[in-house]
């Protein structure tokens, strides 16, 4: 009889254990949604912004730009209010500067410059675009090297028109 109680106990454990090995989906995305970067200058680079829902209801901007390497620098991207072509470029939100070297960079989207803090649905209809500049200041800020319509403005497949891109003002 006492192997038994032993057998049993050690199923018992076994049960526990495998029961308990924690959240079986490690993923943390729910939603996610890219918009097309497009080229803004004579430097060719484009790129994609993924917005990403994470579980707790924060969004993750990705950018990947394609175009060459430029290892040493970083490119400062920023989120703004209204379209690429509106005639005032308020920045919504300051992202992290894409780095030369990867072509790519990481965000976690937090309250915007006006207060407000999206969720994946506002995104989906936020009035805004994204500009990433060749530099953090001089002259070289005015040169907007990648820009896109995100949220309500994004349409796919219709043409960007890089004549009418506004430059914006630094921080």
């Amino acid at each position: 009889m006492n192997n038994l109680k032993r057998y049993l106990l050690i199923l018992l454990g076994l049960a526990f254990f495998t029961a308990c090995d924690g959240d079986s989906d490690p993923d943390p995305l729910q939603n996610s949604i890219r918009f097309e970067l497009f080229q803004s200058s004579d430097f060719e680079y484009n790129g994609v912004l993924e917005v990403t829902e994470l579980k707790d209801g924060n969004l993750q901007l990705d950018i990947s730009l394609d175009g060459a390497q430029a290892s040493g620098i970083s490119f400062p991207a920023h989120l703004h209010f209204g379209a690429y072509d509106a005639p005032v470029a308020e920045i919504a939100f300051l992202l992290n500067p894409i780095s030369g070297t990867s072509l790519q960079s990481s965000t976690l989207l937090g309250t915007l410059a006006d207060g407000e803090k999206l969720t994946f649905d506002d995104f989906k209809s936020f009035d805004g675009h994204i500009k990433i500049h060749l530099a953090a200041d001089g002259p070289d800020y005015e040169t907007i090297l990648v820009s896109g319509n995100v949220g309500m403005n994004y349409t796919a497949g219709v043409g960007f028109d890089v004549s009418k891109i506004t430059v914006c003002s630094p921080e």
